[in-house]
C-alpha cells in the first residue's frame, strides 16, 4: 500500500539572479537572502506529518509585480510539485480584468487559482473596501479565481467585511491572521477569528505561526493556544496546512513546523487529518484529487 501524502498550501520561491525581492534587504531576514528553488524544497521537506509526506504545493507571490506571477506560472507549467499559484494583479486598476485574462491565457495560466495583495502593509483600515479594489475582486471572482487574505490581527475587521460583501468569492485567511504569539494577547484576535469563521465560504491556513512567535525560543506550547482557537472556530474541514517556507527558516524551518503540526494533530481522526493536510486545500484551490492513500511525489536531491 502506498504511503498517504500531504499538500503544502503556502510556500514561496524566488530566484534573486532573475528577479530581485526588495523586502529581503531588511537586516532581519539576512539568512534567507538567497535563491530558493523547488529542489531546495524537496530536499528540505523530509519530515512526515501523521505519516504523510509532501506530494504537491501551492506557491504564493511575494512582491506586487505581475512579472513575478508570470514567472511562477511558467515554473508551475514545468514543475510537477507545484499544483497551483497564488498570484498578484493590481486590484485597483481598471485594466485588471485584461491582466487576468492575459495571465490565464499565458504559459502555465491554468495554474492560477487565487490572487493576493499584501494588505498587511496597507495603512488604510478600509483598503479592502475601496470601490476600485472591490471592482478588482469582482473581476477575479468572475474569472473563477479565489482570494488569499493577508492581514494582521488588528486588520481582521477588513477581512470580516470582505466576507460579508463577497459571499460568492471563496476566501482563505493566510497565516491565521497573524496572532500575537510573542505577547500571547489573543483576545481581540480570537474575537475576529470567530466572527470571520461564521462565514462558511472562508477557510484558513495554519501557516506562518512560528514567525509570529519568538523565532529562537518558541515551543509547541506557544503555538497551541492559537491552534486550539482555529480548530474550534473553523473545524479541521476548513483548515489547511501551509509551511510559509522559506520564510519559516527564520524560526526553525519546514521540518520543525511539520514536527509541531504532527504533535498538534495527535489523537485526531484520519478524516480530520486528511482534511487539514489535503482535503481543504484540494477543494479550495481546485487541485487534482488526492486519495487518502497515494504515492508521494517527493524526491531528495
Amino acid at each position: 500500500m502506498n504511503a498517504p501524502v500531504l499538500i503544502d498550501a503556502h510556500h514561496h520561491l524566488w530566484d534573486l539572479d532573475h528577479r530581485p525581492q526588495p523586502w529581503l534587504d531588511d537586516p532581519g531576514v539576512t539568512s534567507i537572502r538567497r535563491t530558493f528553488t523547488p529542489d531546495d524544497l524537496r530536499s528540505t521537506a523530509t519530515r512526515p506529518i501523521a505519516g504523510r509526506r509532501l506530494h504537491g504545493t501551492v506557491v504564493v507571490q511575494c512582491i506586487a509585480e505581475v512579472a513575478e506571477t508570470e514567472d511562477l506560472l511558467a515554473l508551475a507549467e514545468r514543475e510537477p510539485l507545484i499544483q497551483a499559484v497564488v498570484g498578484w494583479a493590481d486590484l485597483t486598476s481598471p485594466a485588471v480584468g485584461d491582466v487576468l485574462d492575459k495571465l490565464q491565457a499565458g504559459p502555465g495560466g491554468g495554474h492560477l487559482r487565487s490572487l493576493r495583495h499584501l494588505v498587511q502593509g496597507e495603512t488604510d483600515p478600509n483598503w479592502l473596501q475601496h470601490p476600485d479594489v472591490e471592482s478588482g475582486l469582482r473581476a477575479a471572482r468572475d474569472r473563477g479565481l479565489r482570494y488569499d487574505v493577508l492581514v494582521r490581527d488588528h486588520q481582521l475587521d477588513q477581512a470580516i467585511r470582505l466576507a460579508e460583501r463577497f459571499p460568492d468569492l471563496p476566501q482563505v485567511l493566510d497565516h491565521a491572521g497573524k496572532p500575537d504569539l510573542v505577547g500571547q494577547d489573543l483576545t481581540e484576535w480570537e474575537r475576529g477569528i470567530r466572527r470571520l469563521a461564521a462565514h462558511p465560504h472562508v477557510v484558513c491556513k495554519v501557516s506562518g505561526l512560528v514567525t509570529e512567535a519568538d523565532h529562537t525560543h518558541w515551543t509547541t506550547a506557544d503555538i497551541r493556544p492559537a491552534w486550539d482557537v482555529l480548530v474550534s472556530a473553523f473545524g479541521p474541514e476548513r483548515l489547511m496546512f501551509g509551511s510559509d517556507w522559506p520564510v519559516a527558516n527564520l524560526a526553525g524551518g519546514w521540518n520543525r513546523w511539520a514536527t509541531t503540526v504532527d504533535e498538534l494533530v495527535t489523537g485526531w481522526s484520519e478524516s480530520d487529518v486528511h482534511a487539514l493536510l489535503v482535503g481543504t486545500a484540494t477543494a479550495f484551490y481546485g487541485l487534482a484529487p488526492v486519495a487518502a492513500e497515494s504515492g508521494a511525489a517527493i524526491r531528495t536531491t
